[in-house]
């Protein structure tokens, strides 16, 4: 779930991510650490049910439901949720469409998750505060919110923009092109994923926070940070940390 590229932060529209990208978003997580993101939730639910915000096409929460724990979800993407429905379990997990920044389901849950950066998916701070008090509504007492994101990194920009290579393989190249805008905290990025079957373009905006930005929203959500790592496999968060894995508990 992220904006599309040409919306303004006041348009946010939850569904657009999805339209451009359902269709191909599991080739695109293919080397993510999904054995060990599912470890690491696994114990921090401690048997109790998992709520995930963003729950695309279940690349955690089938993982989870399979390892017997109650898992729901969230997405604005009904295309998506469409991908998910088609995989093993995916007929069983409960997913609600809408914005997961305002969006409620009935429950209580021990875990909230928001994995793969997608809090920056929100386009305001505003936005992202409410995701936060979302959360802790959602939260039993004693419950976690886990939030995996990336830490800015201004400095590969030059003159406000930044060109990468992302990966390099025999069946797909894949760059990034973003225009930073930091004044607004936006980072406008278009992905352009290149295979013999052609180009594609996967456009997507971000409204960036650094980690302690991310703990005032905490706080402001009547949650304290609990953990916060590298990675998810608890590795030491340092000063040269390009991500984290945070976990708050109300």
């Amino acid at each position: 779930m992220r904006t599309g590229r040409g919306r303004m932060a006041g348009e946010f529209d939850a569904s657009a991510y999805g339209r451009s990208i359902a269709d191909i978003y599991d080739t695109t997580t293919d080397a993510l650490p999904t054995d060990s993101a599912v470890d690491r939730l696994h114990d921090l639910a401690d048997g109790g049910p998992v709520l995930e915000f963003g729950i695309g096409t279940g690349r955690l929460a089938l993982p989870l439901a399979a390892r017997g724990l109650a898992v729901a979800g969230i997405d604005g993407s009904a295309e998506m949720v469409l991908v998910l429905r088609t995989k093993a379990g995916g007929d069983r997990v409960p997913v609600t469409l809408g914005d997961f920044a305002t969006t409620r389901v009935e429950g209580e849950f021990a875990l909230v998750v928001l994995a793969v950066n997608t809090i920056f998916a929100l386009p305001s701070q505003e936005a992202q505060v409410s995701c936060f008090r979302n959360a802790a509504a959602h939260l039993r007492p004693g419950g976690r919110f886990v939030v995996e994101a990336w830490v800015p990194d201004l400095g590969a920009f030059r003159n406000g923009s930044a060109l990468r290579l992302l990966s390099l393989g025999e069946d797909a190249v894949v760059a990034e092109a973003a225009r930073l805008s930091a004044a607004d905290q936006m980072m406008y990025t278009t992905r352009i994923r290149m295979t013999d079957a052609g180009l594609r373009l996967l456009p997507a905006n971000h409204r960036y926070a650094w980690p302690a930005e991310l703990d005032l929203m905490a706080r402001l959500a009547g949650m304290e940070r609990e953990h916060r790592w590298s990675d998810w496999t608890g590795a030491a968060f340092t000063d040269d940390s390009r991500a984290h894995v945070s976990v708050y508990r109300i």
